[in-house]
């Protein structure tokens, strides 16, 4: 079955999800399918709040926006009626984890030794997903605990990498007591290179009091959906 919206809508209603209401923990793809939203090249992409995609003079600048009232179909990018309430949404650890290291990836010397290093340490990335900062968790953990790579990066990068190791052993399993220290110094040296600001990097810019304690008992490391009771 395609993941379109009709696809889902029909999914929810023989699961008869109405009655359980559980929470939802999906890939921001599916996320837009399930509230409704324009799902590439939007400018309000976040379910939140009305952080602008766009406007890429304020990422790093400002913190908060405007909340997101409400969904309303044909507004702020709404086409379709949501099938269910965003409360029961969870921000999902995987996936912002991969887009932390896409722009990671990104933001490195295009001329430097670290490209070179990973297309002959990962030799089934093409081209095209190394410029996109493509990666799996396999492969991010094979970079991150490869000596000869961090070898290969500047101090710049090496203190992202370090950052982005610490939010993301946060993310795998459950909040460090000092998890928002952990996450600001990690957006700190992300901003530092240079990275851009994805919706998954704004998650945890504006929105990290909706990571949940729980992480570990709501990931989608085998699978792209899980859901829970209430």
């Amino acid at each position: 079955m395609k993941e379109k919206y009709k696809a889902i809508s029909l999914v929810l209603e023989k699961i008869n999800y109405q009655e359980h209401q559980s929470v939802i923990c999906v890939d921001l793809k599916m996320v837009n399918f399930l509230l409704g939203q324009q799902s590439v090249y939007t400018k309000y992409p976040c379910f939140l709040c009305l952080w602008e995609s766009r406007a890429k003079p304020e990422h790093w600048a400002r913190k908060d926006w405007p909340p997101r009232e409400n969904m309303v179909v044909g507004r702020q990018n709404v086409i379709n009626e949501p099938l269910i309430s965003r409360d029961r949404i969870i921000l999902p650890p995987l996936h912002i984890k991969l887009g932390l290291m896409k722009q990671f990836v990104k933001a490195l010397n295009k001329d430097g030794l670290c490209n070179e290093y990973i297309a002959h340490k990962l030799p089934g990335l093409t081209m095209g997903k190394l410029e996109a900062g493509i990666f799996d968790g396999p492969k991010i953990r094979k970079l991150k605990n490869d000596l000869h790579f961090i070898a290969s990066i500047n101090e710049i990068e090496s203190c992202a990498l370090s950052s982005f190791v610490l939010v993301k052993n946060f993310l795998g399993d459950k909040k460090a007591d000092n998890y928002t220290q952990l996450v600001e110094d990690m957006l700190f040296h992300f901003n530092r290179l240079g990275c851009n600001m994805s919706v998954k990097v704004h998650y945890l810019r504006s929105h990290l009091d909706r990571i949940p304690e729980n992480l570990g008992d709501l990931s989608e490391e085998e699978g792209d959906i899980s859901t829970r009771q209430k």
